[in-house]
């Protein structure tokens, strides 16, 4: 029992404080003891506010040219493209698999052509794709297609445009992606047709990307039946075409 008393004694000689010391160096020291740690870490959250802060800050200068220009979608390009067959190719593969003696539904005609700046100055690719019939139109001497192709650039990348292709007028086709300089890209493309299936001029008006290459834009040639690529650009000389362009 006396050792119980001593360790209980002691104990409470420890929670005590000392009677000595003034109260106002006990509350002094509770205060540093209970305060101190919180201050720190106050001042540790507002560094780190601080440098979140200037962290929003440096992000947006930080983004590419490209980037930016991207995030505006109100902004139109233009690019104007020459599709041309020189009928060496072996394009356009008529499918007749509706199996009848008139163009019908059904019939598929697999292409691929060549493609000249609009200024016909230099080759910058090919088309590819595949059109399905959907109607033969006998009083237009055309028929209506449903066209899926895409317009290769060479290192460029390319664009994947779908919809109405008619024989006999111009139409608009939808612009539904691409890769390289054009990944994100939407809008539309008018095509118009000069002499079908030979001879085609396209405007694209191209959304959510950035600054197309200089290479790649410029006035075009007014789109006419009479119209032809530069020789240099035919014999495909280092100068009149992009580079690695898709043949």
């Amino acid at each position: 029992m006396a050792a119980t008393s001593a360790i209980r004694s002691s104990s409470l000689s420890l929670s005590l404080p000392n009677p000595r010391s003034s109260p106002t160096s006990s509350f002094s020291q509770t205060k540093s003891l209970s305060f101190n740690p919180l201050t720190r870490n106050l001042k540790l959250n507002k560094t780190q506010l601080g440098f979140s802060s200037q962290r929003s800050k440096i992000i947006p200068k930080s983004l590419s040219p490209k980037i930016r220009a991207s995030a505006r979608p109100g902004d139109v390009q233009e690019l104007y493209v020459y599709e041309i067959n020189e009928r060496d190719r072996g394009s356009p593969a008529y499918l007749r698999l509706s199996q009848k003696s008139v163009n019908s539904l059904g019939d598929l005609v697999p292409f691929s052509n060549k493609l000249y700046h609009g200024n016909l100055q230099k080759r910058i690719g090919i088309t590819a794709g595949i059109c399905v019939l959907i109607q033969h139109v006998p009083e237009k001497k055309g028929d209506r297609y449903e066209a899926i192709y895409s317009f290769y650039f060479g290192d460029y990348g390319h664009i994947s445009v779908q919809g109405p292709y008619l024989t006999y007028e111009d139409t608009y086709l939808a612009v539904t992606g691409g890769s390289g300089v054009f990944e994100g890209v939407y809008g539309q493309v008018k095509l118009q047709q000069l002499i079908f299936p030979f001879k085609l001029f396209y405007t694209f008006y191209l959304k959510g990307i950035g600054e197309l290459p200089s290479e790649l834009l410029g006035q075009p040639v007014p789109p006419s039946p009479a119209v032809e690529p530069s020789a240099a650009a035919k014999a495909t000389e280092p100068n009149a075409c992009i580079p690695n362009f898709t043949n």
